[in-house]
């Protein structure tokens, strides 16, 4: 197993996570707010890291009632290829449309958006997001609301990224065209961090 991966032993019990969730919760959810980036007004992505999908685990064991030991493994098997694994950045995108009719009209014309996502390490090409690994989210009709996306990169990015390079983010999509010219100071620390460049200036 990945040392990046969650094991049952790196788990709270059922008992145990409702005396630290409040704590837990507070923290993660200021990680988290550290840890997203808008594209356009209305698509943005969560990068995932260890904390954030123990997080996710702890919770739906809590909802759920899982305690056996095979359940609590099926849960990690789901949840821990969502985990970046020191060579790449791994992200929930979301489509947030308010109104529910304008949500269907607008996921019908992006359809495919999420083969369309790029980042970029600066003095290197554009990193095209690979979309939901683990099953098809969009039909003939429409995208969907959610989807998980991969950025793979290499070492010379992540060299890049030590001496402090910059990164850039975009769409390019027919329906929803947006860049972000250089992500902020305090998420480019957190993605330098996910692939092992942490300690530059920013």
């Amino acid at each position: 197993m990945s040392q990046h991966c969650l094991a049952r032993e790196d788990l709270f019990s059922l008992e145990r996570y409702a005396e630290v969730r409040p704590r837990m919760r507070a923290e993660v959810l200021e990680h988290k707010r550290r840890r997203q980036l808008a594209i356009g007004p209305d698509v943005t992505l969560y990068f995932e890291d260890r904390a954030t999908i123990q997080y996710q685990v702890q919770e739906m064991l809590r909802i759920e009632r899982i305690f056996e030991p095979a359940a609590i493994q099926e849960e990690l098997d789901v949840y821990n290829p969502l985990i970046p694994d020191g060579r790449n950045w791994k992200a929930t995108m979301m489509i947030e449309f308010p109104d529910e009719q304008h949500r269907r009209e607008q996921l019908a014309k992006m359809r495919g958006i999420e083969d369309r996502i790029w980042m970029r390490v600066e003095d290197h090409d554009p990193v095209w997001a690979v979309a939901d690994e683990d099953l098809e989210r969009s039909d003939a009709s429409k995208t969907s609301a959610v989807h998980f996306l991969r950025f793979e990169l290499s070492e010379e990015m992540i060299r890049s990224l030590r001496l402090g390079k910059s990164i850039s983010a975009g769409i390019d999509h027919p329906a929803y065209g947006y860049l972000v010219d250089s992500v902020p100071a305090t998420l480019r620390s957190e993605l330098s961090r996910d692939v092992g460049a942490e300690g530059v200036s920013v």
